[in-house]
Order: C-alpha cells, then sequence, then structure tokens
C-alpha cells in the first residue's frame, strides 16, 4: 500500500509516521501532486495556524489538487479544518470539501482544549470497533460546527463535530496517532477503507 502524508511545512508529521509504522506500513511524505495522486490512501495533517497553513497550500498548489483526489484522504486536526468552508482562525478560506465553518470556542472553556475528551455518536467506517465515548486526545482552540456530515461529536462547552466525512474525504479533529489503542484502530480502520 502507498500511503502519502501531504508535506505542506504545518504538521506533527514525525508523530504520524511514527503510528502508521507501528501499524507495519511506511508513509512517504511528499509534496510531490504525482506521488499525491498516485497514493492508495492520503494523509492532511495539520498543525499550528490556518491562514499560514493556508498560505502554504496555496503557494504550492495544492489547495487546487486536494479537492481533486479520489482515494481516502484522512484530514487531522487543522488539517480537517482546512477541508471545511472556512475558519474564524485569520478569517481563512478553506478547501470547501466539508459545508461547514470553523468557529473559537466562546470564553466559557478554557482555550485550547488539551487533553482527553469523549467521541460519540459515531457513524462511520472510520469508527468500526470503536465505542461510544472512546476518548481520544485532543489540543485546538477551534471548532466545526455540526453538518449533514458530521460522523463523530464531542462535548466542550457545546457539542462540535469531532469527525466528518464528505465521500472519501474524513476528517477527525482528535489526534489519532496519540490516542493511544483506540486511536490506533482508527488509523487501521483507515487504511482498510
Amino acid at each position: 500500500m502507498k500511503l502519502v502524508i501531504i508535506n505542506y511545512g504545518a504538521g506533527n508529521i514525525k508523530s504520524i509516521q511514527f503510528a502508521f509504522k507501528r501499524l507495519g506500513v511506511e508513509a512517504v511524505l511528499s509534496d510531490n501532486p504525482e506521488e499525491i495522486l498516485a497514493a492508495d490512501k492520503v494523509i492532511f495533517p495539520g498543525v499550528g495556524e490556518a491562514s499560514t497553513a493556508m498560505a502554504m497550500l496555496r503557494n504550492s498548489g495544492l489547495d487546487k489538487l486536494i479537492p481533486t483526489l479520489k482515494q481516502p484522504v484522512l484530514g487531522i486536526c487543522l488539517g480537517m479544518q482546512l477541508l471545511c468552508e472556512s475558519t474564524e482562525e485569520g478569517n481563512t478560506e478553506g478547501v470547501g470539501i466539508f459545508k461547514t465553518k470553523v468557529k473559537r470556542f466562546n470564553s466559557g472553556v478554557k482555550v485550547p482544549q488539551m487533553g482527553w475528551n469523549v467521541i460519540k455518536d459515531l457513524k462511520s467506517d472510520l469508527f468500526s470497533g470503536i465505542k461510544e465515548n472512546e476518548y481520544m486526545y485532543l489540543v485546538h482552540s477551534y471548532y466545526a460546527e455540526h453538518c449533514d456530515e458530521t460522523i463523530a461529536k464531542t462535548d466542550y462547552g457545546i457539542n462540535y463535530a469531532s469527525a466528518l466525512q464528505h465521500n472519501n474525504f474524513y476528517g477527525v479533529q482528535f489526534h489519532p496517532e496519540k490516542s493511544s489503542i483506540a486511536g490506533a484502530k482508527i488509523l487501521k480502520n483507515f487504511l482498510e477503507l
């Protein structure tokens, strides 16, 4: 299997690579369009600030390439948020795969949300074998609003979409690569989609 992690300068790519290595898959880091298009599966990671990350995608032309991908694509954390229509972070327009907006948590909760929280109302083969209210590791100040594409929910001051799916595109707000056995199972499920 050819697994490519999109390398555009925003990410904790090493921990994702190690997580797949533990599952027996060598993930290739690449910003090469031909290599990304030829992959069996694609990971779209992201850590950092949305407008900066989006500018890096635009500069490399990857913002136009990503929506054309036909194989399963998994956006993680900021990667998921950039697949949405827009985010309040840096007032940034996203790639527009998921028909929802990303908002900042209100002042009623500690921002960023950092640590373990549960995912529930699971709807997707991505969560095969994952039980309701399973704990996942999260670090984020912004959240995706619910839409028809919500496949998991989490409560933190409000109830928000902690995972999304549109056709071959999947997005998770949490970090499966840092979420112990259940997180590894989600990555394994993604490989088997």
